[in-house]
């Protein structure tokens, strides 16, 4: 059996910079490995199985997974065992890292070519730190920070395809903090606007919208922000993407 590990990303910040002709959104982006982590399983075989260990919401194990994707762009097969802990719509690519695990394990892939299953797929295929542009198919590595995050996760998805298109639908708005969408995923879903406020209210910090939400994040260990049935997570940066073992 190979186990391998998924490590969520955080997007720090994300400006969106054009449009391209086929719809697509063009980023300038600064991401982050968190050590949060999904495990996928592999034995000879065929098939994915998905085990929810607190992550969240379900999620699907058909054909469109992207761990599903992955193994046909690579022309692979494995009986997959997926131990979600990272939370689904949240934000934090969790989809994306299992599929880009199965790219490493798979190996041969570059970013590019990983950007085919997910814009995300690419920075997860490298990890660490990095600035990332085009579509989320360029990866330029960035110093190392050790760095500690607070993360307030709603018990709701966003979906990030709407997210964009309300962007779109506002006139492209530039964020007042450090990420352009955060309006139009509050326009979207405006209960997370209430979690913003927590985390704010809790810890003195403007609260952060990761990606196209809905987790909100500050730096900093902040565990006295878990209040009212709002669990808070403390989670440092992971130096890079790991090898299977």
């Amino acid at each position: 059996m190979t186990r391998l590990i998924a490590p969520a990303k955080l997007t720090v910040s994300l400006k969106i910079t054009g449009v391209r002709d086929d719809g697509y959104h063009l980023i300038d982006a600064e991401m982050e490995s968190l050590d949060l982590f999904d495990e996928l399983h592999l034995t000879d075989g065929d098939g994915l199985e998905i085990v929810d260990a607190g992550s969240g919401l379900a999620v699907d194990a058909g054909p469109d997974n992207l761990v599903s994707r992955a193994l046909s762009l690579v022309n692979r097969s494995a009986r997959i065992r997926l131990v979600k802990r990272i939370p689904a719509g949240a934000g934090l690519g969790g989809g994306s890292s299992d599929a880009a695990a199965i790219l490493r394990w798979a190996g041969g892939v570059d970013p590019v070519t990983a950007a085919q299953v997910g814009a995300d797929v690419a920075f997860c295929l490298v990890g660490g730190r990095a600035q990332v542009t085009g579509i989320g198919e360029v990866i330029r590595s960035l110093e190392f920070l050790d760095r500690t995050y607070t993360l307030l996760i709603p018990p709701f998805g966003v979906s990030t395809p709407a997210v964009y298109r309300r962007w779109d639908e506002m006139g492209g708005p530039t964020g007042t903090g450090d990420n352009d969408l955060e309006a139009a995923a509050i326009s979207v879903c405006p209960p997370l606007a209430e979690w913003a406020d927590a985390l704010s209210q809790a810890t003195g910090t403007r609260a952060r919208l990761a990606g196209s939400g809905g987790t909100w994040f500050v730096e900093g260990s902040h565990p006295e922000a878990a209040h009212r049935g709002r669990q808070a997570v403390v989670v440092r940066t992971f130096r890079g993407s790991p090898e299977p073992g």
